[in-house]
């Protein structure tokens, strides 16, 4: 991917400014992160047999989605998956005692799966700010298999420091929890698609874009702040990856994080991370 950096800095402070200054790092694969996804692999296999990526021709949609409900809550919920997901922050020079995370999620996009109007929300453009998460979030993408631009999203890095059109005043996080934890981890309940809020970008975008490729296990991290959008996939399979955010406590404490340009969400998610040596701090009340 163009005009994106493959190596981490040395000095933890200076990765995070420049994450905050809108770099994006797409690092190598590494014992922690081949060890998280082939982790995930194995319950995808158990529930979706061996090819995974053709699982929307073999189950009804209404099986396949509760299958990919488990298989969320599993990971999302799971100590041991929290765990691996500490061992990845870790080996990336991240101390995880200076963090709060949101634990990790399942993303799956299905092939042609924006012709269906419950998951349109999957498709808009957006900043995960607008979701009420700290500017000072960084996000981590992992994909559980080697993905290509048709399958995966791109950034509009011009917009990183302009404001864009959007209704991200529709989302209160203390609403959006409020009728059941499981919006945390992903659709549990297949409307709510169709019910819940979204915030989503309102104009036309133009300028560079960067499309995400890369291979099983690397590790994407880029900020909260960055403007992007999945792209529809008509590939013919269905493309699984996992992601995590963090925020390092110090700097969000001190607003050392990007500059809010359009963010007006409301409410926090930072409440409900988890930090560690409170294990299980905003998690185990998931139903």
């Amino acid at each position: 991917m163009n005009n994106v950096a493959t190596y981490l800095p040395e000095n933890q402070d200076e990765v995070r400014n420049r994450l905050y200054q809108g770099e994006i790092y797409l690092l190598p694969a590494n014992e922690a992160s081949l060890t998280l996804t082939d982790a995930v692999l194995v319950l995808i296999r158990e529930s979706l047999g061996d090819d995974f990526q053709k699982s929307h021709e073999q189950y009804e949609s209404d099986d396949f989605f509760q299958r990919i409900g488990r298989l969320r809550k599993r990971i999302y919920t799971s100590e041991e998956f929290q765990h691996l997901t500490e061992v990845v922050i870790e080996s990336h020079d991240f101390p995880v005692e200076e963090q709060a995370y949101d634990p990790t999620r399942l993303r799956v996009i299905s092939h042609k799966g924006h012709q269906n109007p419950g998951a349109a929300p999957i498709y808009y453009g957006h900043r995960d700010t607008w979701y009420s998460n700290p500017q000072a979030m960084i996000t981590w993408w992992i994909p559980l298999h080697d993905v290509f631009p048709e399958e995966t999203f791109q950034f509009f890095p011009w917009y990183f420091d302009q404001s864009v059109k959007n209704d991200s005043e529709i989302f209160d996080f203390d609403a959006w929890v409020a009728e059941g934890q499981e919006k945390r981890i992903g659709w549990q309940n297949k409307q709510t698609g169709r019910t819940a809020g979204y915030p989503q970008l309102r104009q036309e975008v133009s300028g560079e874009t960067i499309d995400v490729i890369a291979r099983k296990g690397e590790v994407l991290l880029f900020s909260g702040q960055h403007l992007h959008q999945t792209r529809k996939n008509e590939t013919g399979k269905t493309r699984f990856s996992l992601d995590f955010r963090t925020v390092h406590l110090h700097d969000h404490a001190a607003e050392r994080e990007p500059l809010n340009v359009d963010n007006r969400s409301t409410g926090s998610s930072l409440v409900q991370f988890v930090r560690p040596g409170a294990r299980g701090s905003g998690v185990k009340n998931v139903p």
